[in-house]
């Protein structure tokens, strides 16, 4: 047995500096593992909001966009198309939007925030298709007295310029009407409705 004094502060000294070498691996090791949970670039743009300049969009013209890997139509809709809207109530099944499925905002005749502009999801309510758009006289052959609509070619479902479904068709629900509003005259932004947080 050696009697030569213990250095505790040497100790101290290495136990202190371990654990600190120690505590900076860990740190290095849980950042990288942590944000490894975070959604990629590609996940977040999937489902982020879109801006959409409509300034260009015709009368009467069709513009599609994709959001959330959906197809969204924007319609701009013609005074004569706007009249038509209230003459054929009796043959959709539900005229006045009360099913759930829209924002609160598209409960009206046009389910629109301004009349002349449609958005609307591009999708079936039945099954998922994409209906097309018939214009200038050829949905009438489908739906006698419309000039314009959507008709889905998978199953026959038929819509009007509001998104509105017809009665005896496949489909159950009107098109969806994705949240959206406006940021100025000529920018919509398709994914959250203004002054949601």
């Amino acid at each position: 047995m050696s009697n030569t004094p213990v250095d505790n502060s040497r100790r101290r000294f290495l136990t202190i500096a371990t654990s600190v070498v120690g505590g900076v691996g860990v740190a290095g090791a849980a950042v990288p593992f942590i944000a490894s949970w975070n959604p990629s670039a590609k996940a977040k743009a999937a489902g982020a909001d879109i801006k959409v300049d409509i300034s260009k969009v015709e009368p009467g013209q069709l513009l599609r966009v994709e959001w959330r890997s959906k197809p969204v139509w924007i319609v701009r809709r013609t005074p004569q198309l706007l009249k038509e809207l209230g003459e054929h109530d009796d043959k959709l099944r539900d005229p006045h939007s009360e099913e759930n499925q829209q924002p609160e905002f598209a409960r009206n005749d046009y389910r629109s925030l301004k009349k002349e502009y449609l958005v609307l999801v591009g999708i079936c309510t039945h099954l998922g298709c994409s209906p097309q758009h018939k214009k200038d006289g050829e949905f009438e052959e489908m739906v006698e007295g419309v000039k314009d609509g959507f008709f889905c070619p998978c199953h026959g479902s038929k819509f009007d310029m509001a998104g509105r479904v017809f009665q005896g068709v496949p489909a159950p629900l009107n098109l969806v009407v994705p949240p959206y509003y406006y940021i100025d005259d000529n920018t919509l932004l398709i994914g959250s409705e203004e002054g949601a947080a």
